[in-house]
Order: structure tokens, then sequence, then C-alpha cells
């Protein structure tokens, strides 16, 4: 199979010709469309071949009335030439290929195991992810407060992912807190231009000691573990607290040097209705900064932990009616809240809310 074949797919209809290879195991066939499609060599069968590109092969003796006399040390100049040609680099380089509706940039940084049936002691295969339309140049670094190590730097091509490293559980540390840099572009064709990505990324260790952190993905044969770095031109916004900036927020305001304007009276502070319910919304957008890389389980755990905290501050308030807003969804969370009202809560009465303020998406607890 060589470039200006007709081919045709033995697994589904269509064919074309065939324009490049992508790699030794996947041949790019042009449709009638103009449009590109890889497809392994396999799948492919050759139905009109290009003369063209056949060399052509003298098997008899005779040799040109042109060349006949020439001298053996001309014909081994000649060997010699053959060989270096032999020698010379494949220089030829397929089109990037291109997606419709992948003119948004998506990237991600995704982590494989080896072995996901020996999660405890498995090495780890790390990857950057190009999920769009544009070449990406890029670099990745380890981020340590005012100075930074550079670990992976390169051009990732559109539509494709770029191993960077295989690593230990022993070095995860050094994954914790990243930086990624990059400026997206494409070759020999107009485009829409991106803003340049300045992302710090933070990642949790504890994760990869989770089987269920590594789910099934479009990019990955195995289960992985995607880290979002940009979601439709939208680079993440990762939050992660400093130990000095924590202790400051625990010691309090500081005491201003100047004066400060103030009003001279009070404001009126609107009297809160005690009869009126407390509110706690359990939605994940309202109790979490961020969802990048949280699995379901993750999210409803963490839902959970803020309906007890919720339930064991007022305990010994008798009476006190709690309006937990769950949000319909598929019922999942309601629920388990529902369960655990049952088993662990028994003293308290609870009933669906109000429908005409909340619907069918909150549960009114009164603690008894």
């Amino acid at each position: 199979m060589k470039i200006g074949d007709k081919v045709r797919f033995l697994n589904e209809v269509g064919g074309g010709v065939v324009s490049g290879f992508q790699d030794r195991d996947t041949v790019l066939v042009k449709d009638e469309d103009g449009f590109e499609i890889p497809m392994l060599v396999r799948d492919c069968v050759v139905i009109e071949t290009d003369d063209y590109n056949i060399a052509k092969v003298n098997t008899g003796t005779h040799k040109p009335a042109s060349n006949r006399f020439r001298s053996e040390q001309a014909d081994r100049d000649d060997r010699s030439f053959d060989d270096d040609e032999d020698d010379k680099p494949v220089t030829f380089k397929p089109k990037a290929q291109e997606r419709r509706g992948a003119d948004l940039l998506n990237v991600f940084l995704a982590f494989v195991p080896v072995d996901v049936k020996e999660l405890s002691d498995t090495a780890f295969e790390a990857y950057l992810v190009n999920d769009s339309n544009y070449y990406l140049r890029f670099s990745l670094f380890e981020s340590g407060g005012a100075a930074c190590q550079l670990r992976h730097e390169g051009l990732v091509e559109p539509n494709t992912k770029l191993f960077l490293e295989e690593f230990c559980r022993d070095v995860l540390g050094e994954w914790e807190r990243l930086g990624f840099q990059a400026f997206a572009y494409k070759e020999g064709k107009p485009f829409r231009p991106k803003n340049a990505v300045d992302v710090a990324l933070r990642i949790d260790a504890t994760k990869f000691y989770k089987l269920h952190t590594f789910t099934s993905t479009d990019f990955f044969d195995e289960n992985a573990y995607l880290v979002d770095i940009v979601r439709d031109d939208r680079p993440v916004r990762t939050v992660f607290f400093d130990a000095d900036q924590v202790q400051e927020a625990l010691a309090g305001p500081k005491q201003e040097a100047r004066l400060v304007r103030q009003p001279a009276r009070k404001e009126e502070k609107p009297k809160r209705d005690k009869n009126a319910p407390i509110e706690v919304d359990l939605h994940a957008t309202e109790v979490l900064e961020t969802t990048s890389g949280l699995s379901n389980k993750d999210i409803l755990d963490y839902q959970l932990k803020i309906f007890h905290e919720t339930m064991a501050t007022h305990a010994a308030k008798r009476g006190t009616k709690i309006v937990f807003i769950h949000g319909k969804g598929n019922g999942v969370l309601r629920n388990e809240i529902i369960k655990e009202l049952k088993h662990r809560y028994k003293t308290c009465h609870y009933q669906d809310a109000s429908f005409r303020e909340y619907g069918f998406g909150a549960t009114l607890v009164t603690i008894g």
C-alpha cells in the first residue's frame, strides 16, 4: 500500500485515495469530500494501484548503450550514492487531523496506571492530551513558591496525546503543584487566535490510591485519571491554600495604621424570623470551589459531610427546622439523606419542603 492507491474499508462503508501514513499501522485515506480519515492498514484493501509509484525493475543483463563502457569505479560510485539515498530520513509529514466542532481548546493531564490490579504498587504513565484542532506549544513545570523547575516542554499536535513520562508512587509529591503555560495556533491555514494559557494546577496525591479515581475516557483503552487544564477555551481555576495565609487568617485581621471612615449610626440588621427554617444548599456548585478531578462519589461524600455537620450543630435545639436543598436530579443525594435520617436521627421528623418554594428539590427536617 502506498500514496495514490485507491482503497476500500473492510469493516465499514467507504474508501478513497491514500494521501499519507500517520504511523506504521495507520493510513490516511482522503474521501470524495476531501476529508482525510485515519484508518488501520489492516482494515483497508487496495482496489487500484498507482503505477507511477512502482519502481521499474530491469530483469535483463543488457546495459544501455550509453553506459556499456563505464568504468568499475563509476559503478561503485553509483552504489555508494544509492546507499546514501537509503540512509536519508523520511521527510514526509502528514497533515494534522481536524475534527468538526473541535475548534474550542480542550487540554488535559492524564494519568494511567501501568497495572490497575496492583494499584498500591504500580507505576503511572503521564500524558498531555490535546483534544482540539490546534497545535499547542507548552511548558510544564513544578511550582515551588518563588522558584520553578521545568519538567517537560515541547509541541503536541492537534487531536493527539503526548506521552510525558512514567513515574513511581514515591515521587507523587513532585506532581502536587504544577504550572502549565502554552499558546495555540494552526499551521498553513487561517485560524481564530486563542489567549495564552497560564494555569496553576494542584494534583491530589491521595487520589492515586483510590480505584474509583481512574475511569473510562475517550482517550485511552484503559481507565485513566483526567485533570482539566483548559475546558472549552477556559483555563481551570484551582484553589489551594498556603500555610502562611491560613495562619494569618486564623490570627484575625491586622489593625490598620490609619483611621477608617465609618458611619455614625449603626446599621440595623433585619431581625430573623425565629420560626423561619434554616436553609442549607447542598448543590455541588455551592459547597465546593471546583469539582475538577472529583468523582461523583467524592462529591456525594462531601455533601453528606455538610449534612452531618449541620445536624450536629443544631442537635440540641429541639424544634429547629432545617431545609436541605439537594435538587431533584436522579435522587441519589435525597435517598442518602433519608437513609441517614432513618438510621442516625430517628428522633427527627422529616418531610418534603414547600413545593411552591423548592419544588421537589428539598427536604424539611425538624430537630427532635
